[in-house]
């Protein structure tokens, strides 16, 4: 027997649709306990992760990795502006931080590629200080510590006095449009007209810097080396003379494709580049460097499990501190997992293949 709808069934139906397009999915919140147990140890090691849909969710994409610090980004970073953080997110950041177990000082913000506070043009340099302070203004929001940004360029137009003198007086402007945020100078690898390469820029930065409690440096491995700082052979003494290790509040952990003094800014995963995986265990085991977030940055072709590997080899390698066996297996393991990733199929690795190697040092405008 044919079914016939009566004028008002059709409308109930159309009703009952639309009630079940509006009905939200239930929310569950990730729990902790259903996590990897994460390695303890006074070095707080992790990665950046990921922040799409929401700041709130860094928070799991760090803890399925075993990392016990991590960086993100605030907004995109390859745009000016973004739109404002949700307050649903402020607070299930907050919330989450707490529940998972992370400070605020294990988390890395890091800056907008596009800031330029270096540049001698007024015009432009204002456009880059208003990203700047927005994103130091976020990380109040969500009650972080640190906010960590490269200091730029010279353009070709300006000294390198001058542009580092420029930086610092974006960082005092800041400072009293802030409260309490720590700004922190990312060292780069000195390509090209960047300023930041040399650890005498750094120091001026601090210098011409006001509220010297509210300022400090991103040591990246990678950015050293390329600029010339041989690390494997080198203790941080020069940089401890230089700048001063009270002024360490980060650091970056990448290996570098390049051999020393390439001024190339080519990240490569650890143990597997120009540096070698001792150089990585010597960090994780220096007491100077506990306590402050130690993130890599290395190519994860979008597999958690290269990350996953390194950060878990990093936290071997503190807990015992830097065995062989451990150096051995740990390069193994990461090896794999880099291997794994490699048998994508040509055109999925292209398309999934994430850009870390260059830390935009070249656009600057």
């Amino acid at each position: 027997m044919e079914l016939v709808l009566k004028p008002h069934d059709d409308e109930n139906v159309v009703k009952a649709v639309a009630k079940k397009r509006r009905t939200k999915v239930e929310h569950i919140e990730p729990r902790p306990e259903d996590f990897p147990t994460r390695v303890q140890t006074p070095w707080k090691i992790g990665a950046h992760v990921s922040a799409a849909g929401g700041v709130e969710n860094a928070i799991v994409n760090a803890a399925k990795l075993g990392a016990t610090a991590f960086a993100l980004f605030l907004k995109s970073q390859r745009k000016w502006t973004g739109p404002p953080l949700k307050a649903e997110s402020i607070s299930l950041f907050r919330k989450r931080l707490e529940a998972f177990g992370y400070a605020p000082s294990d988390v890395l913000p890091h800056g907008n590629y596009l800031v330029n506070l270096g540049n001698p043009d007024e015009e432009k340099r204002e456009k880059s200080y208003e990203c700047f302070v927005d994103e130091l203004k976020r990380c109040e929001q969500l009650g972080l510590v640190y906010y960590n940004f490269h200091p730029g360029s010279t353009v070709g137009l300006a000294s390198v006095e001058d542009s580092l003198a420029h930086v610092a007086n974006c960082i005092n402007r800041a400072h009293k449009e802030t409260e309490r945020i720590v700004i922190v100078i990312e060292n780069m690898a000195g390509a090209g007209n960047v300023i930041g390469g040399k650890f005498e820029e750094l120091a001026a930065i601090i210098f011409g810097v006001e509220i010297k409690s509210r300022v400090g440096v991103c040591l990246d491995t990678c950015h050293m080396f390329a600029a010339g700082y041989d690390i494997r052979t080198e203790e941080v003494q020069q940089f401890d003379t230089i700048v001063g290790l009270k002024y360490l509040r980060e650091m970056h952990l990448n290996d570098s494709k390049t051999p020393c003094g390439s001024k190339k800014d080519r990240h490569d995963n650890l143990g597997m580049g120009q540096l070698g995986l001792p150089a990585f265990a010597h960090i994780v085991t220096d007491k100077r460097t506990q306590g402050i977030p130690l993130i890599i940055e290395t190519p994860s072709h979008d597999v958690e499990d290269i990350w996953r590997a390194e950060i878990a080899t990093l936290h071997a390698l503190a807990a015992d501190g830097g065995q062989a066996q451990t150096l051995e297996d740990g390069g193994a393991a990461v090896r794999e997992a880099v291997k794994a990733a490699g048998k994508l199929s040509g055109k999925a690795r292209k398309k999934r293949t994430r850009a870390v190697d260059s830390d935009a040092e070249d656009e600057f405008d």
